[in-house]
């Protein structure tokens, strides 16, 4: 199997999972809350139907949230010799280095006007605003751009152009990366051993 390089989570991913896992898990505890008070009247055992739901809805919610937060750490990019892998956990994609036509980096608020969006989405994209993105311009996209644009952000796409933009903290070290797997290069080679001589007269230079 060919050796990949680094793994580098996709943060726009994971920011938007962070917004919801917390209050998810949240809203569960609360629901179960309000379920305890409810089961807590003096007819309330006898009454399963007021509390029942909101343990359903509460248990629902709590998987939902913890859902969210073990798939956010999934979503990663890594270059291979060939091509490069992009997952998250409902697309998986190979990119091959022959359909990328060159790429580029600029910060998400040149790539994504702050101005174009509304107040909500605003509050969402500020935390990233500030952040280098690469583009990676493509010469057609992999899949469907409709497929695309059903699992990813819209973040991932600064226009309809072939292309993709990557978020990641150390953009220099992926951008390295992918430019030596892209030329051949190894960034990563695996260390050599020292060979071990095992001859008569180097047992007797040690003596």
């Amino acid at each position: 199997m060919a050796r990949g390089g680094t793994k580098f989570p996709l943060v726009v991913y994971q920011h938007l999972l962070n917004r919801w896992w917390t209050p998810m898990i949240a809203l569960g505890l609360g629901m179960f809350g309000i379920a305890y008070g409810q089961y807590m009247e003096p007819l309330g055992p006898f009454l399963p139907m007021s509390w029942i739901p909101l343990v359903a809805i509460g248990a629902l919610a709590i998987m939902v949230g913890i859902f969210f937060l073990i798939i956010r750490q999934i979503a990663y990019v890594q270059a291979f010799p060939g091509y490069l892998k992009f997952v998250t956990p409902f697309l998986r994609l190979n990119i091959s280095y022959k359909r990328i036509h060159k790429t580029t980096t600029a910060e998400m608020r040149q790539l994504f006007p702050p101005k174009s969006m509304s107040g909500w989405m605003r509050d969402i994209f500020s935390p990233l605003a500030s952040q280098t993105a690469l583009i990676i311009e493509l010469k057609s996209f992999p899949v469907s751009p409709v497929i695309l644009k059903m699992f990813l952000s819209r973040f991932f796409f600064k226009d309809k152009t072939p292309h993709f933009v990557i978020l990641v903290k150390d953009w220099m070290k992926f951008s390295s990366e992918l430019d030596s797997m892209k030329s051949g290069i190894d960034p990563n080679p695996p260390r050599e051993r020292k060979p071990q001589s095992n001859s008569i007269l180097s047992k007797l230079s040690k003596k």
